[in-house]
């Protein structure tokens, strides 16, 4: 390699010229790509048991199985898991707001099953979502409801005003309502735990399944116009 000296003696080289741009361009692109990630929807599953993955394998809950399939299909979303198993709807409005961080754009809600197995009162579930959903939107976060049912051994008079909840909530509050989150699993033995409650691994990959046309949905929700 031939070395050029100017007037002042200093020393150039194309090895040289090279690693001054490289020096110049690293932070843009390091830029560029934190733009990118601030720019990518941000999803928090916010839930009980169902979504804190019980008694899965690692790997096997149904938001990182959420966040395969979306990638799977190419699209551009960071699914966040917020499941603390036994949670009730009164827990989880006591923890919303730490569990719920400055930065999301959109929540999957899904609480109100513990509820159900304990035979709370479902004008206290439905007053506890309805208070999530108003923090959430307060703060410019979007909300899908993930819908429950009560359990057939509560009796017909309390599924009667218990299973309404959360489409009178969505109709309310103009929010996506998916209306049965165990829905293709609940009645199928072998997409469920030995409990015969918690879905397994093939119920969680039958929830995803059910679940992602809507979710895709509620991405494009959280995008910014044109």
């Amino acid at each position: 390699m031939h070395y050029i000296t100017n007037l002042k003696g200093q020393i150039h080289s194309p090895l040289i010229a090279i690693l001054i741009l490289l020096f110049l361009i690293t932070p843009l692109r390091s830029q560029e790509a934190q733009k990118d990630f601030d720019d990518t929807p941000k999803i928090v599953v916010f839930g009980d048991s169902l979504v804190a993955g019980y008694q899965l394998p690692p790997g096997k809950s149904f938001p990182e199985r959420l966040q395969e399939a979306l990638d799977a299909k190419g699209i551009s979303v960071k699914i966040i898991a917020a499941g603390v198993s036994g949670d009730t709807t009164s827990a989880g409005l006591a923890r919303l707001d730490w569990s719920i961080p400055d930065g999301i754009d959109g929540v999957l809600l899904e609480l109100g099953a513990n509820d159900a197995l304990r035979g709370l009162p479902p004008k206290n579930t439905s007053e506890n979502l309805k208070l999530m959903i108003e923090k959430l939107t307060e703060r410019g976060i979007k909300v899908m409801l993930l819908g429950i049912l009560a359990p057939p051994n509560m009796g017909e008079d309390y599924a009667s005003e218990f299973n309404p909840i959360y489409a009178k909530l969505a109709d309310q509050y103009e929010l996506k309502l998916y209306p049965f989150f165990l829905d293709g699993v609940l009645t199928h033995a072998d997409k469920l735990l030995a409990d015969g409650k918690h879905p397994n691994v093939a119920g969680v990959e039958v929830m995803v399944g059910k679940i992602i046309p809507m979710v895709e949905q509620f991405i494009e929700d959280l995008r910014p116009s044109p």
